[in-house]
């Protein structure tokens, strides 16, 4: 059986590669910051690489004997004073370079869904660079990009809690989020599978409202619905983005973003948001 080196196999999606990897049968050796992680987390047999993948130095021979890397690294919220750019693009270039050094047949990056056409988006600037860099390098790769997984679809119960939930437009925008099991699968199904890029989405098409609706049946409350117009969106993105850190701003840019458009993928998977919410909204 091939060995795996998943990098980030702590984060949210990592953990499930991490499970579905183990379940297949897989040798995996993951590369996380802080190995206490994955022993916490009832891994402890596991060979793990523990550094830093921003600095090339600390993950030098990370890819000695193994077959394939997936890659999941990249930051969502901006911390410890590094950029998307230090993260999305730099590490994953520092991680390419050491697989090619080692001989590595496959790399597995998860970017996201319309990411290449969002370039004006920093995280998606990032990501996309990266993804310009694997293509170019030579190395059999795969390029997964989920469109939203249902932990993001978790401030639809806050704002449900709160009583009141705001949607861009009229609410008619479109998305199918995927659970991140669901995704794991996919992306452990490329190891072995054909395509160089798979746009991926959950089994159910959902306009804003109906996740709106689904939240609030969820915490038990009636539906208040607030709809923010285009013009308003636009003047926040412009005023934070002019007063306001990177660190700050662009974590809003991408969401205020891709939650003003249609984010449909092709469908996999069967576990749905109605259950998500569910188990969310529990007291």
């Amino acid at each position: 059986m091939e060995r795996i080196l998943l990098a980030g196999a702590t984060g949210y999606l990592g953990q499930f590669i991490l499970d579905e990897l183990l379940r297949r049968g897989y040798q995996v050796k993951p590369l996380v910051r802080d190995a206490a992680k994955i022993r916490a987390a009832g891994y402890g047999d596991l060979e793990c690489c523990e550094a830093e993948i921003t600095d090339p130095g600390s993950i030098a021979g990370c890819c000695d004997r193994v077959d394939v890397v997936i890659s999941t690294v990249g930051i969502t919220r901006q911390k410890d004073g590094l950029s998307y750019m230090d993260v999305d693009f730099q590490a994953n270039v520092n991680l390419l370079e050491e697989a090619q050094r080692a001989g590595v047949r496959k790399f597995i990056y998860v970017s996201a869904l319309k990411a290449d056409t969002l370039t004006q988006v920093a995280i998606c600037r990032a990501k996309e660079l990266f993804v310009g860099k694997l293509k170019q390098s030579g190395v059999d790769f795969c390029v997964i990009r989920p469109n939203g997984f249902f932990s993001d679809m978790a401030e639809f119960i806050a704002m449900a809690r709160r009583g009141r939930v705001y949607l861009f437009g009229t609410g008619n925008f479109r998305s199918n989020p995927i659970h991140g099991a669901d995704l794991a699968a996919v992306c452990v199904d490329a190891v072995n599978a054909p395509g160089q890029e798979i746009e991926v989405g959950g089994p159910e098409i959902l306009s804003h409202e109906e996740i709106a609706r689904l939240a609030f049946a969820s915490v038990g409350k009636p539906p208040r619905i607030s709809y923010i117009p285009e013009w308003l969106r636009k003047s926040i993105l412009g005023s934070l983005q002019l007063l306001t850190r990177q660190s700050f701003y662009g974590p809003i840019q991408f969401f205020l973003t891709v939650m003003a458009m249609d984010m449909v993928a092709p469908a996999y998977g069967s576990r749905t948001l109605e259950e998500f919410f569910a188990d969310l909204g529990k007291p």
